[in-house]
C-alpha cells in the first residue's frame, strides 16, 4: 500500500501527530473558555435566544442540504453501471466520498457556530472585568473553532485517502510507475472535494442571506427610521441579526475554509501524480504526491504556536496583538516549508519549490495588507465618509468606485505569484539527453500547487481570527441588550472593530487562495481528461478562445458569475423587505416597544430570516453544478461530432477558466466595496463628519446597507462558487471526452 504512515521517508506520520497535538490544544482552550462565567441572568437570556435561533436555522438548513446531497449521491452511484470509461471516474466509491466530504463540511460549519454561541456570552461577561480578559476569551473561542475545523479537514482527508488506497490498491506497477500509482485512489477521492465544496456553498450562501436580511432590516427601521442604537433590545430584528452573525460568519466560513483546504490539497495531489508519472525515468516517487498533506500538517503546528503567542495587555492595540501571532505562524511555515521540500523532493529540486512556497505565503500577506488598506481606516474609507456629507447618492458612487479600484493591485499580486511559481516549477523539470526537459508544463503547475498549499498552511490561524469577529460582535450585542454599563460596551466595541478587520482579511485570504488555486484546479481537470484520452497533459491543455465554440464556453462562465451574484443579492433584498415590514408592523401596532414597556416578538423576525434564506438558497447553489454539466453534455453529444479538432472538454475548460477570472474580480469588488462602506459608517460614528444622527451618518447607513449583501452574501459565496466549478468538472470530466 502506497499510503504508509509508518514510512518515515514520506513524513506522512506528521498528519496524525499534528492532529493529536491540535486536539490537545483544542481540549485546553475548550476547558479554559467553558470555565468562564456566563454573566447575569439577563445576559444569559439573550445568549440563549441567539443559540436557539442559530440551532433551529442550522437544523432546517442541514435537512435541505442532506436531501440534495442524497439525490446527487444516488445519481453518481448509478453511473457505476454506465460502463467504461465513465464508471472508472463516476461510481459508488465517488458517491461515498462525496457524502463524506459534504458531511465533514457541514460538521465544520456546526463546530464554528457552536463554539461561537457559547463563547460570545462568556466574552461579554469577561468584558465586565477587563478588556484583556474579554480579548483572551474571544480569541481562544475563535482558536478553538479554527483548530478543530483545520484538524478535521486535514485528518478527514488523510483518512479517506488511506482507506480508499487500502480498498482500491496502488494501480499498475510498470517500468514507468515502479512505485505504483495513487491515481485510482484519487479518482474516487475527488468526490470528497466535490462534496465539501457543494455543502460549503449552501452553508455560505444560506448563512449570508440570513445574516444580511436580518442586518438590513434591523438597520433600516431601527437606526434610520426609529433612531435607536445598534443592538437595541427594542428592535424586533436584533436577535435575528445576532443569530445571523453565527450562521453566516461562523457556520458559513467554517465550511468555506474546510472546502478550500480539501479541494486544493486534492487538486495538488492530482498534479503530484502527473509529476511522478512524468519523472519516473529519473526516479521520482510518491513523496511528490504526499507533499501537500505534509505541508498542511506542519502548517497546523505553526498555527498552534502562533495562536499560543497571542497576548494583549489592557492598553494594547487589538489588531497588532493578533498580527504578532500571524507573523510567528508565517515564520514557522517558512521553516517547515524548507524542511518538507528538502526531505520530500530532494536536493536537486527543493530550492525551486521552496521559493514557490514563499511566493504563495507572500501573496497571502500582500492581500491581507491590501484588504486592510481598502477596508480599514485609510484614504478609501475616509473618502467614502467625506462623500456622505453630500448625501446617499455620492456615498454609493464613491463606494462603488473604491470597490472597482480595489481589484487592481490584488490582481497584479496574483499575476506575479502565478507567473513566478509556474516559472520556478517549469525550470525545475528534469532534463534528459536528446529528449530535453520532461513535461515542464506539469512541473510548472506543481510549482503553483506548492505556492497555493503554502499559503493555505496558515488556515487554522486565519479561521481563528475570523471566528473571533462574530464572537466579539455578539458579545457587544449581548451587553447592549442586557443593559450593561457603558464601559462594558466600550470594551466590546474595541474588540468588535478589530473583529470587522479580521473578517475582511479572511475574505481577502479566501479570494487569494481561490485565485492562486485556479490553475491548480484547471490543471487537475485537464489531467483527468488526459488520462481518459490516454495522452499527456500537454496534449490536451488547449483552450483556444479564438474558436467560437470555445469562446461561448467562456461567455457562459462569465454570465454564470453575474447571474449567481444577482440571485444572491436579490434574495437578501426580498427577505430584508419582509423583515422591514415586520419591524414596522410591530412598532406601529405596539407603541410600548419603543417606549420600553413591552417586549418585541423576536421569534417572528428569526422565522422570517430563516424562511427567506432556505427558500432562496437552493437555485443559486445548484447553478454551478447544472450549468457546466448540461453545457458540456450538449456540446459533446450535439456539436463535437460535426467539427474536426473540437472536443467538448475544451469549451468546458473555457467555462471554468473565464468563470474563475470573472468570479475573482467580482468577489474582490463585492468584498472590498462592502467592507469600505461598512467602515466609512463606523468612521462617521466615531464623531467625524457630524457623528451619529447627522445627515452624513444617515447617508453612510444607506451605503453600508447596500454593501451588506455584497460583502457577506454574494462576495464570500463566489469564493466557493469558483472552486465548485472546478471540482464538479474534475469529477465529471469523463462525460465531456
Amino acid at each position: 500500500m502506497i499510503v504508509d504512515i509508518f514510512d518515515t521517508e514520506n513524513l506522512l506520520f506528521m498528519v496524525p501527530v499534528a492532529t493529536v497535538v491540535a486536539l490537545a490544544f483544542a481540549a485546553f482552550f475548550f476547558k479554559d473558555v467553558w470555565s468562564k462565567d456566563k454573566g447575569t441572568e439577563e445576559m444569559q437570556k439573550v445568549s440563549n435566544a441567539i443559540e436557539t435561533g442559530a440551532m433551529a436555522y442550522l437544523k432546517r438548513q442541514y435537512k435541505t442540504i442532506g436531501i440534495v446531497v442524497a439525490i446527487l449521491a444516488v445519481v453518481i452511484a448509478l453511473c457505476t453501471f454506465a460502463g467504461e470509461p465513465t464508471s472508472d471516474y463516476l461510481n459508488w466509491k465517488v458517491a461515498i466520498a462525496f457524502v463524506i466530504g459534504a458531511a465533514f463540511s457541514v460538521l465544520s460549519g456546526f463546530i464554528g457556530m457552536k463554539v461561537s454561541v457559547n463563547s460570545n456570552i462568556r466574552t461579554s461577561a469577561a468584558a465586565k472585568r477587563s478588556l484583556g480578559e474579554a480579548f483572551k476569551t474571544s480569541f481562544r473561542g475563535g482558536a478553538l473553532s479554527g483548530i478543530a475545523v483545520s484538524a478535521l479537514s486535514l485528518f478527514g482527508l488523510f483518512l479517506v485517502v488511506l482507506v480508499y488506497n487500502a480498498l482500491i490498491g496502488d494501480g499498475d506497477v510498470s517500468i514507468l510507475q515502479p512505485f505504483g500509482s495513487l491515481t485510482p485512489t484519487l479518482h474516487a477521492v475527488v468526490g470528497y472535494a466535490f462534496g465539501a465544496s457543494f455543502a460549503a456553498l449552501f452553508a455560505q450562501l444560506g448563512g449570508g442571506i440570513y445574516t444580511k436580511a436580518a442586518d438590513v432590516g434591523s438597520d433600516l427601521v431601527g437606526k434610520v427610521e426609529a433612531g435607536i442604537p445598534e443592538d437595541d433590545p427594542r428592535n424586533p430584528a436584533v436577535v435575528a441579526d445576532l443569530v445571523g452573525d453565527n450562521v453566516g460568519d461562523c457556520a458559513g466560513r467554517g465550511a468555506d475554509i474546510f472546502e478550500s483546504t480539501a479541494a486544493e490539497i486534492i487538486g495538488a495531489m492530482v498534479i503530484g501524480t502527473a509529476v511522478v508519472s512524468a519523472g519516473a525515468l529519473v526516479g521520482m516517487d510518491n513523496n511528490w504526491v504526499f507533499l501537500p498533506l505534509v505541508l498542511m500538517a506542519f502548517g497546523l503546528i505553526a498555527s498552534l504556536v502562533g495562536i499560543s503567542v497571542v497576548r494583549m495587555k489592557e492598553d494594547d492595540d487589538v489588531v497588532k496583538s493578533l498580527n504578532k501571532g500571524y507573523y510567528v505562524t508565517i515564520a514557522l511555515n517558512i521553516v517547515f516549508l524548507a524542511v518538507t521540500t528538502y526531505f520530500l523532493l530532494g536536493e536537486k529540486y527543493w530550492v525551486n519549490f521552496f521559493i514557490a512556497g514563499i511566493i504563495g505565503i507572500a501573496l497571502g500577506l500582500a492581500i491581507v495588507y491590501l484588504t486592510q488598506y481598502y477596508t480599514g481606516d485609510h484614504k478609501p474609507v475616509k473618502g467614502i465618509a467625506a462623500a456622505s456629507e453630500t448625501g446617499a447618492a455620492t456615498n454609493v458612487i464613491e463606494g462603488i468606485s473604491v470597490g472597482l479600484e480595489s481589484t487592481v493591485l490584488p490582481v497584479v499580486c496574483i499575476v506575479i505569484a502565478i507567473v513566478s511559481t509556474y516559472v520556478l516549477g517549469y525550470m525545475a523539470a528534469p532534463e534528459l539527453p536528446i529528449l530535453g526537459k520532461v513535461e515542464p508544463m506539469v512541473f510548472g503547475f506543481y510549482g503553483t500547487a506548492v505556492g497555493t498549499i503554502a499559503m493555505l498552511a496558515s488556515s487554522a490561524f486565519i479561521l481563528a481570527e475570523d471566528t473571533f469577529g462574530p464572537i466579539t460582535d455578539n458579545a457587544g450585542g449581548i451587553a447592549e441588550m442586557s443593559g450593561q454599563p457603558e464601559e462594558v460596551r466600550d470594551r466590546t466595541d474595541k474588540l468588535d472593530a478589530a473583529g470587522n478587520t479580521t473578517k475582511a482579511l479572511t475574505k481577502g485570504y479566501a479570494m487569494a487562495s481561490a485565485a492562486l488555486a485556479a490553475f491548480l484546479l484547471f490543471a487537475a481537470f485537464f489531467e483527468i481528461v488526459a488520462e481518459v484520452k490516454g495522452v499527456s497533459l500537454t496534449d490536451v491543455f488547449q483552450v483556444n478562445l479564438g474558436d467560437p465554440l470555445v469562446f461561448v464556453g467562456g461567455l457562459i462562465g462569465a454570465a454564470l458569475v453575474f447571474f449567481f451574484a444577482s440571485l444572491a443579492i436579490r434574495a437578501v433584498s426580498k427577505a430584508a423587505g419582509e423583515m422591514v415590514e415586520e419591524v414596522r408592523r410591530q412598532f406601529r401596532e405596539d407603541k410600548g416597544i419603543l417606549e420600553g414597556t413591552s417586549e418585541p416578538d423576536y421569534a417572528r423576525c428569526v422565522d422570517i430570516a430563516t424562511r427567506g434564506a432556505l427558500k432562496t438558497m437552493v437555485v443559486p447553489a445548484l447553478l454551478p453544478i447544472l450549468v457546466p454539466v448540461v453545457f458540456g453534455l450538449i456540446f459533446r453529444f450535439v456539436l463535437a461530432d460535426h467539427f474536426d479538432g473540437f472536443e467538448a472538454y475544451m469549451a468546458v475548460g473555457a467555462l471554468i477558466m473565464v468563470g474563475t477570472i470573472v468570479g475573482i474580480l467580482m468577489a474582490n469588488f463585492l468584498n472590498n466595496g462592502g467592507g469600505a462602506w461598512d467602515n466609512a459608517k463606523k468612521y462617521i460614528e466615531e464623531g467625524n463628519h457630524g457623528g451619529k444622527k447627522s445627515p452624513a451618518h444617515a447617508a453612510a447607513v444607506v451605503g453600508d446597507t447596500i454593501g451588506d449583501p455584497f460583502k457577506d452574501t454574494a462576495g464570500p459565496s463566489i469564493h466557493v462558487l469558483v472552486k465548485l466549478l472546478s471540482t464538479i468538472c474534475l469529477v465529471t470530466a469523463v462525460l465531456f471526452v
